[in-house]
């Protein structure tokens, strides 16, 4: 399926590398949101939901969007990147249970998947939008992976900073299960609107296609959920970046 046939269809309104301290914990996200740059490394966060003396929300449920992993189990792997050109990223995505006082969820199973620098998923015949033709990637798999939590709800994943796609902001799908495979949530992952001007002005393939055609605060997902669903990236181009974000589920 095409992703424009699937917008179109109403479905989607719904919806290595440098090695960094985790930044985000299951007790310390405000709902505040900082950005700071520089021409040769910048770092930008923002929180995920708001917590306050273990008080905690559960993160914004969306769309898995027209291309989920079909076989996710078959994934299981932390380097992603299966051969995709692009600036390195480390994925670090902590996940908390809001029904134990926001503590650190063990055990859980972690899906991720994104496009490449130039907007095309695997697993599917895709044409991204921003004038691309169609390539068949069904016998593909890159930038897909499972991981399982940690003892401190951590998953660390290897892959590249992904690009964009009309009229998507820059983004990560993510599918949380419990250890049991019973669904626990759905949500996706922003970008900081200034580490993807850099990532998108400075290097290809991105350069070829320029800055991002929307913004975060208009994207059709991540428009009225910003606050909980924008990571923290730090890092730079030459030495890679490293994304963490907080989700928080109800287990």
């Amino acid at each position: 399926m095409e992703r424009k046939s699937f917008i179109k269809s109403g479905i989607a309104a719904l919806g290595v590398a440098f090695i960094a301290p985790l930044a985000n914990s299951c007790k310390k996200d405000a709902d505040t949101t900082t950005t700071t740059s520089t021409s040769s490394s910048s770092s930008s966060s923002g929180s995920g939901s708001s917590s306050s003396s273990g008080s905690c929300s559960v993160t914004s449920s969306e769309t898995a969007g027209p291309y989920p992993t079909i076989t996710p189990s078959s994934y299981v792997r932390s380097n992603i990147v299966d051969g995709q050109t692009g600036v390195a990223l480390t994925i670090k995505i902590t996940i908390c249970n809001t029904n134990n006082s926001c503590a650190a969820l063990s055990g859980a199973l972690v899906d991720i998947w994104h496009c490449t620098a130039v907007g095309y998923y695997s697993e599917y015949t895709d044409t991204p939008g921003g004038g691309y033709a169609s390539v068949d990637y069904t016998s593909s798999h890159f930038l897909r992976g499972r991981q399982t939590t940690d003892a401190n709800g951590l998953v660390t994943f290897t892959s590249i900073f992904p690009g964009w796609y009309s009229p998507r902001a820059p983004h990560i799908h993510a599918h949380i299960y419990s250890s049991s495979g019973t669904s626990l949530l759905i949500t996706q992952i922003a970008f900081p609107t200034d580490i993807c001007d850099t990532v998108y002005t400075t290097v290809s393939p991105y350069s070829n296609r320029g800055k991002q055609d929307t913004a975060n605060t208009a994207d059709m997902v991540f428009s009225d959920s910003l606050a909980n669903e924008l990571s923290t990236v730090t890092g730079s181009v030459s030495a890679g970046y490293v994304l963490t974000h907080t989700i928080y589920v109800a287990a």
